[in-house]
């Protein structure tokens, strides 16, 4: 690129620059604020732009220490350190336990036993035999105390900062011992490091120099049409920057909900409109509540160590609470008062105080069975744990809808039509078909499929009604409709995704175009 196509492209800031140094010269931010009067970090912008074009060089970079005075520090000058405040009220007045000349000072009683300590250690002040401060007579305000007031007002007069290799080594010692880098609130002094960078104008901003004499370009050029300029008419006169219309406009990108968050709030929305009322529950459960109170025997497979995560401090529960824990085992042993014959072993009141992480939704309705309202409906939307080969419709960590109806009139034809709005209306399938399905804890059991236009047919979940194994023994005794739908899978093919894990993507650009899919469906 020729020297005139570079002297189009350059911002004023650069161009400033360019006029105001030659080749050769040697520049640094601090020089470009005073001789140009840019504002703190509009150099370092023309400096990266330069050096990216070839138009300066570096040529050195410095580290530098400085004080910083802090609002603390700026208290102390006005008012005189604790030291000195604690020193000349004694001297004032009788003796003063430490909590007093808190009091009287308004200070933390810490600051004012520090700063006794330091008064102390320098000889000047004693604690007397009542614990009470006293002065030491013929004693002085020590020197560390003064100097350290000196470098305050030091700092005051030459804009709240020092240099490092402007302090002598006394002054040096003393504002190390009070400075601090973080956590600076209750400290005199805060730590600065300052970088000081060096560049050199380049041999090649010769031809552009001229280039830019040439187009009349002086830096002061407008970028920009103000409600000023309209009003004074100063426009008239004044050069503005070249525009190309062909540039894409800036992108503007507004906050926004996650489109999965935004999904499981439609899905809540849409249950409490019908009547619904929400439940939750912990993620740590016992084997009692997630398996037992289920009707699941203690020797079912998915009691392996392999489907359930176990947590190991602490191990169990501390008790389970009655009359339910009696009822469920004697349910498990021999059917209780439910009329069934039961599973036909030892029911382990050890085994059920088992912590776990919940493997399943349906723990929250065994909890909320024995408290819930007849007729009465409650959903939740569970995070649940169970092991699992991660895949693009299986994750080891996923979420549930859960539900229960329980009334006298409910039956397998009002919960077809509950699965078919989850599976059509909520996860918006084109295709759907229920299957015949087997759980411990409901007869009838129904799975309801549906087809992804990708994956093809996958579960959407269980339902069925609880047996009676399960509802007596917890104090219920209609009919209870109970379905775990995994809501995942249903955004899966609500959001058009190919993917479980792409619902929780750390790819934003991904998110965003989730969402304006999700738009326009």
């Amino acid at each position: 690129m020729d020297a005139a196509s570079v002297a189009k492209t350059l911002h004023p800031l650069e161009v400033r620059i360019l006029l105001a140094y030659g080749p050769g010269t040697l520049i640094d931010g601090a020089k470009v604020r005073g001789d140009l009067g840019y504002r703190e970090g509009q150099e370092n912008q023309a400096f990266s732009w330069l050096v990216g074009k070839g138009l300066i060089e570096e040529t050195s970079r410095t580290q530098s220490l400085w004080f910083e005075i802090t609002p603390l520090g700026q208290e102390y000058a006005a008012k005189g350190s604790p030291e000195r405040r604690i020193y000349e009220l004694v001297g004032l007045s009788d003796p003063s336990s430490l909590p007093e000349l808190a009091a009287k000072m308004g200070l933390e009683q810490k600051t004012v036993g520090s700063a006794f300590g330091l008064l102390s250690r320098a000889g000047a002040m004693v604690m007397d035999d009542s614990k009470r401060a006293a002065l030491i007579p013929g004693s002085s305000l020590p020197n560390r105390v003064q100097l350290l007031e000196k470098l305050l007002s030091k700092a005051l007069a030459e804009g709240g900062m020092i240099a490092e290799a402007a302090l002598l080594p006394d002054e040096l010692e003393v504002v190390k011992s009070v400075a601090k880098k973080r956590g600076a609130g209750d400290s005199p002094f805060r730590i600065a490091e300052r970088e000081k960078v060096e560049f050199r104008i380049t041999e090649e901003t010769a031809g552009v120099r001229q280039a830019l004499v040439a187009l009349g370009l002086t830096g002061e050029e407008l970028g920009a049409l103000t409600p000023a300029i309209l009003e004074t008419g100063s426009w008239k006169n004044a050069m503005f920057r070249p525009y190309n219309i062909g540039v894409a406009p800036a992108r503007t990108i507004p906050g926004r909900k996650n489109p999965y968050v935004e999904f499981l709030e439609s899905v809540k929305d849409k249950l409490v409109s019908l009547g619904f009322e929400e439940f939750d529950g912990n993620m740590v459960e016992t084997e009692f509540w997630n398996s037992d109170a289920l009707f699941m025997p203690q020797f079912h497979s998915a009691r392996d160590i392999h489907d359930v995560y176990h947590i190991d401090e602490p191990q169990k529960a501390k008790f389970i609470e009655e009359p339910y824990l009696s009822r469920v085992a004697q349910t498990h042993e021999n059917g209780g008062g439910t009329g069934s014959r039961g599973w036909n072993y030892h029911f382990d009141r050890e085994f059920t105080k088992r912590l776990i992480l919940r493997s399943q939704g349906t723990v929250l309705s065994a909890r909320q069975l024995p408290k819930a309202k007849i007729p009465g409906k409650y959903f939740g939307i569970v995070r649940c744990f169970r092991y699992d080969k991660v895949d693009a419709t299986h994750l080891s960590d996923f979420y549930q809808t859960e539900g229960i109806v329980l009334g006298e009139e409910v039956n397998l034809r009002t919960l077809l039509g509950f699965l078919e709005m989850f599976a059509v209306e909520v996860a918006g399938a084109k295709e759907v078909k229920y299957v015949p399905g087997y759980f411990p804890f409901t007869e009838p059991s129904v799975e309801v499929h549906i087809k992804h236009p990708v994956l093809g047919w996958f579960e959407l979940g269980g339902s069925g009604i609880f047996r009676p194994e399960v509802t007596k023994s917890l104090g219920i005794d209609v009919p209870v409709l109970a379905w775990g739908i995994g809501i995942d899978r249903m955004a899966l093919m609500a959001l058009g995704l190919n993917d479980l894990r792409e619902l929780f993507s750390s790819d934003l650009e991904s998110v965003r175009l989730r969402r304006s899919n999700q738009k326009t469906r």
